[in-house]
C-alpha cells in the first residue's frame, strides 16, 4: 500500500486529500498560524492513525506529498515580509513608483498610496548602462555598487532586489552585483531580475523582482522547516509544491524563485475544477471556493484554467509570472458581521482559526458567518463538526446577534443572522458579476462548481441570483484545493528574452536559448526523481507587432520530447509569422499584414504526467428513495420551518433529494434551497438542479 497526499493550508483549516489505491480519504484540522508546518504534521499523524500506522511508517509509504501554501499571499496581505532594498540603474530609482500611472480611485484626491515595499531611502542606483541589444554602453562602476550595499547594510536590509535596465538581454552586470552583495551583505537574500522574470517591460520585471525579494525569506524559511519536519518524521521523498501557474515542482526549484507559489493554494482548486468539469462534460465553469477566511472566484473555459501574467497586488506591485487567475473576497465562514455607520457589513475582517467563530467555543467574541448559519439552523450543534474534531455551540451567539439587531433597530437576533446571510450572499454574487463582466462572459452560460467548507451551503442560492441553473458539488469539495494538488502535473514554465524581426532570426541563438531552458528543466525534473524521457515539452515563442507593449505567446512545437529542436530550421520564421497572425486575429480580431512582427522571447513549458484522482460523470438509478435522518428548524431563505436533514453517508448514486433539504457531509453542509433538487451522480458527487 502506498499513498499520495495533497495538502492545502487555509486561514482557518488545513486540508488533506489522501489517495490510496484509487480511493480518496479527506481530513481537515485547524491551521496553526504560529507555525503552519505544525498543522501539516498534526494532520499527517491523524491520517497515519486512520491507517493503523505510526507516523514514520506512514510517511515511508508516501510516494508523493504535494503542498499548496498561502505563505507568500499572507506576507503580501499583512505586508510583513523582509526589509527589502532595491539596486537599479542610475536614473531609474523611482520607476517602481510610477505604476504605469495607475491609481485605484481616480476621483479621490485624498487617497493614500499603498504601503511601500521599498521606500525611496532603500532604492539606490549604480552607474552602468546596457542597451536594448545587449551592448554595454557604460561599464558597471563597482565602487558605486559597494557604496550602495554599505548604505543598505546600515539600514538593516534583509533582502535585496536587483533590476538593471535590459538585464534580461545581458545579465553580466546583475551577476557581478550579486557577487559583490555576497561580500558586502553577507546572509542577505538576493533576487536578480534576469532570474525572476527575464523579459520586458521594465516595470513588470522590477515589480516582480521586488515582490520576490520581499516574500523570499519567509517562504524559504517555511518550506525549509516543513521539509526538515517531514524528513525527521520519516518521509524519504521530495516535497512538491503547488505553483501559481497550476503545476507543481520540487522545493529546490521553488526556492530559486519563491514568487511562483503566490496564490498557489487557490490554484489547486481551479486545476481540480477543470479536471472534474472535463470528466462531467462541463468545460465552462464558474468555480467558487468559500472557506473559513475568503471567497475565491475563477473561470474554467473550454476545459482549461489558463495561467496569465500581470496580476496586481494592492494596485502597486504587478506580478509578471504566469498565474491561474483567481479573484478573492474577504467573505468566508469566519468573516465578522458588524454594523458600521448604521449599515450591516460582513468581512473582510475574519476570526480565522484563532479564536475562530463564536460557535467554535475557542474564545471568539464577535459573530461571524458561521455563527449566522448556526442561528439559521443550517449548521447543527448536535453533531461533531469538521469530521468530529469538535462540536459547535450556541453559547453567546444569540446575544451577539441581538446586539447587532439592536443597532439595526429591530431587536430580533434571528433576523439579524438572516440579514448577515443576505449581505454575504449579495457580496459574493456581486464579486462574481465583476469577475465575469471583466471577461465579457454571462454567468448564465456557465455551470457553477462549488467547493470549500462553506461553498456548498451558499452555492444554489448564489447560482439562482446569477441565473445559473446547474451546480456541481464534488464529494471531496471540503478539501478540493488539496485534491487539486494531486491532479496537477509537475511542471516548469520559463522563458528567455530575444528581440529580433521574425523574418531575420538567428537560429543558432534560438537553439542556444532553448537548450539552456532544456538543461534547466532536465536538472530539476531529474532532481525530483523523474527521467528525461518522461518530460514532455511545449516550445513557445513570444511575439508582437513593432510598437506594441505586450506580446502574445503561442506554441511553435507542441507536446514533444525534451531537447528535440528539429523544428528550428530555415522555415521557422515564416511559420512563426503565420501562427502569430492567426493568434492575433483570434485575440484582437485584426492583423497588420503589412508589418513584420518581431520575436521578443522564447519559452519552454515542460511537464511530467503523474497519476491523479479519477473523476467521472453520468447518472445512475437507485433502488429506493433516500430517507431523511431527522428534521431541524431552519431558515433557507423563506422563513423558519422543519427542514429534512440527510446524511451524505446514507445517499447513493441515483438518489435525488428534493427541496427544501440539508445534506450533511463529513466536512461540509450542502443546502438544497426551495426550487432546487440534489442528484447524486454515478461517481457519488452532487449535482444541484434548478426546477
Amino acid at each position: 500500500m502506498t499513498y499520495r497526499i495533497g495538502i492545502d493550508i487555509g486561514g482557518t483549516f488545513t486540508d488533506f486529500a489522501m489517495l490510496k489505491e484509487g480511493a480518496v480519504v479527506l481530513h481537515k484540522n485547524l491551521s496553526t498560524p504560529e507555525d503552519r508546518s505544525l498543522g501539516v504534521m498534526q494532520g499527517l499523524e491523524t491520517l497515519a492513525g486512520k491507517e493503523g500506522l505510526s507516523l514514520g511508517d506512514f510517511l515511508a509509504k508516501c510516494n508523493a506529498i504535494v503542498h499548496g501554501t498561502t505563505v507568500a499571499d499572507n506576507t503580501l496581505i499583512e505586508m510583513n515580509g523582509a526589509l527589502t532594498g532595491l539596486i537599479t540603474t542610475e536614473g531609474f530609482r523611482d520607476e517602481i513608483e510610477y505604476r504605469r500611472g495607475y491609481k485605484e480611485d481616480i476621483w479621490d484626491v485624498r487617497l493614500a498610496p499603498p504601503k511601500q515595499i521599498t521606500p525611496r531611502r532603500r532604492r539606490l542606483t549604480v552607474s552602468e548602462r546596457v542597451l536594448h541589444d545587449g551592448t554595454v554602453h557604460k561599464p558597471l562602476d563597482e565602487d558605486s555598487v559597494r557604496h550602495a550595499c554599505r548604505q543598505l547594510k546600515k539600514q538593516g536590509v534583509e533582502s535585496l532586489a536587483v533590476s538593471l535596465l535590459f538585464a534580461h538581454v545581458n545579465n553580466a552586470h546583475e551577476k557581478r552585483i550579486a557577487e559583490i552583495a555576497a561580500e558586502e551583505l553577507s546572509g542577505v537574500s538576493v533576487s536578480l531580475s534576469h532570474e525572476v522574470l527575464p523579459r520586458a517591460p521594465e516595470y513588470d520585471r522590477t515589480s516582480t523582482t521586488v515582490v520576490n525579494a520581499f516574500v523570499a525569506p519567509r517562504v524559504r524559511h517555511y518550506l525549509d522547516r516543513l521539509v526538515t519536519r517531514l524528513k525527521d518524521g520519516g518521509y524519504p521523498g521530495q516535497l512538491m509544491v503547488m505553483q501559481a501557474s497550476g503545476g507543481v515542482m520540487s522545493v529546490d526549484y521553488i526556492e530559486g524563485s519563491p514568487i511562483r507559489v503566490l496564490a498557489s493554494g487557490p490554484a489547486g482548486g481551479v486545476i481540480g475544477s477543470a479536471h472534474a468539469g472535463r470528466a462531467k462534460g462541463c468545460p465552462n465553469l464558474l468555480c467558487v471556493d468559500m472557506g473559513g477566511t475568503s471567497y475565491d472566484m475563477s473561470l474554467v473555459i473550454d476545459g482549461e484554467a489558463p495561467a496569465e501574467a500581470g496580476w496586481n497586488m494592492h494596485h502597486r506591485y504587478l506580478i509578471g509570472v504566469p498565474m491561474v487567475k483567481v479573484e478573492t473576497l474577504g467573505a468566508g465562514g469566519g468573516s465578522i458581521c458588524h454594523v458600521h455607520a448604521g449599515a450591516l457589513q460582513v468581512g473582510p475582517r475574519s476570526a480565522g482559526s484563532e479564536p475562530g467563530p463564536m460557535a467554535y467555543g475557542r474564545g471568539g467574541s464577535e459573530p461571524t458567518v458561521t455563527d449566522a448559519l448556526v442561528m439559521l439552523g443550517i449548521l447543527s450543534t448536535d453533531e461533531g463538526f469538521a469530521g468530529g474534531s469538535f462540536t459547535l455551540t450556541k453559547a453567546g451567539v444569540a446575544e451577539a446577534f441581538l446586539a447587532i439587531a439592536d443597532q439595526m433597530g429591530h431587536g430580533d437576533p434571528e433576523q439579524a443572522a438572516f440579514d448577515c446571510w443576505r449581505v454575504v450572499n449579495a457580496s459574493m454574487s456581486q464579486g462574481v458579476r465583476r469577475t465575469t463582466a471583466g471577461k465579457g462572459i454571462d454567468p448564465k452560460d456557465l455551470v457553477m462548481l462549488a467547493y470549500g467548507g462553506n461553498g456548498p451551503a451558499f452555492a444554489a442560492i448564489q447560482a439562482e441570483d446569477l441565473g445559473i441553473t446547474r451546480v456541481l458539488v464534488p464529494k471531496a469539495s471540503p478539501t478540493f484545493s488539496a485534491l487539486g494538488t494531486l491532479v496537477a502535473d509537475p511542471a516548469i514554465d520559463e522563458e528567455r528574452s530575444l528581440i529580433a524581426p521574425a523574418n531575420v532570426l538567428d537560429l543558432a541563438k534560438l537553439r542556444s536559448l532553448w537548450s539552456e531552458l532544456d538543461a534547466r528543466a532536465e536538472r530539476y525534473f531529474t532532481g525530483a526523481g523523474f527521467t528525461r524521457e518522461q518530460v514532455k515539452a511545449n516550445y513557445r515563442i513570444n511575439m508582437r507587432y513593432p510598437g506594441q507593449n505586450f506580446s502574445l505567446t503561442f506554441d511553435i512545437a507542441p507536446e514533444g520530447a525534451l531537447g528535440d529542436l528539429s523544428f528550428v530550421d530555415e522555415a521557422l520564421g515564416e511559420r512563426a509569422i503565420a501562427a502569430f497572425n492567426a493568434r492575433h486575429m483570434a485575440e484582437y480580431n485584426h492583423i497588420r499584414d503589412h508589418e513584420v512582427p518581431e520575436v521578443t522571447g522564447v519559452r519552454l513549458a515542460s511537464h511530467v504526467a503523474t497519476p491523479s484522482p479519477s473523476a467521472r460523470g453520468g447518472s445512475a438509478s437507485a433502488a429506493s428513495a433516500p430517507v431523511a435522518a431527522r428534521t431541524r428548524r431552519a431558515n433557507l431563505g423563506q422563513g423558519f420551518g422543519d427542514v429534512p436533514v440527510y446524511l451524505g453517508s446514507d445517499l447513493a448514486p441515483g438518489h435525488t433529494v428534493p427541496a427544501p433539504a440539508i445534506i450533511e457531509e463529513t466536512f461540509t453542509t450542502i443546502v438544497v434551497y426551495p426550487g432546487w433538487s440534489a442528484l447524486v451522480d454515478a461517481s457519488g458527487d452532487y449535482e444541484l438542479i434548478k426546477a
